[in-house]
């Protein structure tokens, strides 16, 4: 199976791979715009998150069918997208993968985002563009917090914030050394992701000879 890669391309793989941070996603609730998501999915790609949680609990954007949209984006490719119409059963299955779920949520107890831990498994919740975290998301959440912002308009545009989130994210596990680990195949996520890759190329492979 391998002979039909490069080494070049084999080696790119283990390195992207080596790099992915298989404790680290995102979870969007209700984003109406596509084009968000699909932004949203390049800057995951970006610092290394190999999956992220769409849910889309309002019956209209379920008929829309905006993930499927989203799918044939370049970065769906990298980035796996969980989809759920339940919103309790994702958060569910996200707390049995991740210690943490932070929510962007101005609120009393809001956290400042340079105060929390990113380096534990985390994962970071973004509601819609005009409602924002719903309660009931809210209540499944270790916490909220807010991005500092010191202009007259308050708010950021969903894939922004994500942005801004992800890259504080990036610099704090940068620091503790979590993006110089090397390929090993004896980690199940890595080898499965590794032969998901090899697979997809080659299919590709075969697709554009025919």
């Amino acid at each position: 199976m391998m002979d039909h890669l490069t080494e070049g391309r084999i080696t790119r793989f283990k390195n992207l791979i080596s790099r992915r941070q298989f404790d680290l996603t995102v979870v969007l609730e209700n984003v109406h715009d596509r084009h968000n998501i699909g932004a949203v999915m390049r800057t995951c790609d970006a610092v290394g998150i190999p999956e992220i949680y769409v849910i889309f609990s309002e019956v209209h954007l379920q008929e829309e069918g905006i993930v499927a949209k989203t799918s044939s984006s370049g970065s769906k490719k990298w980035v796996k997208i969980n989809y759920f119409e339940n919103l309790e059963e994702c958060l569910t299955e996200v707390k049995r993968k991740y210690k943490n779920i932070w929510a962007t949520h101005l609120g009393e107890d809001s956290k400042d985002l340079y105060e929390l831990n990113l380096t534990e498994p985390t994962a970071l919740l973004f509601g819609n563009e005009h409602d924002g975290v719903s309660a009931e998301a809210l209540s499944h959440c270790t916490g909220n917090f807010i991005i500092p912002q010191f202009g007259m308009v308050q708010s950021l545009n969903i894939s922004v914030a994500c942005a801004v989130s992800l890259f504080e994210t990036l610099r704090q596990r940068t620091a503790k050394g979590k993006y110089d680990s090397e390929y090993d195949e004896s980690i199940p996520q890595q080898k499965e992701m590794f032969d998901h890759f090899v697979q997809r190329q080659l299919n590709n492979s075969r697709d554009d000879s025919h």
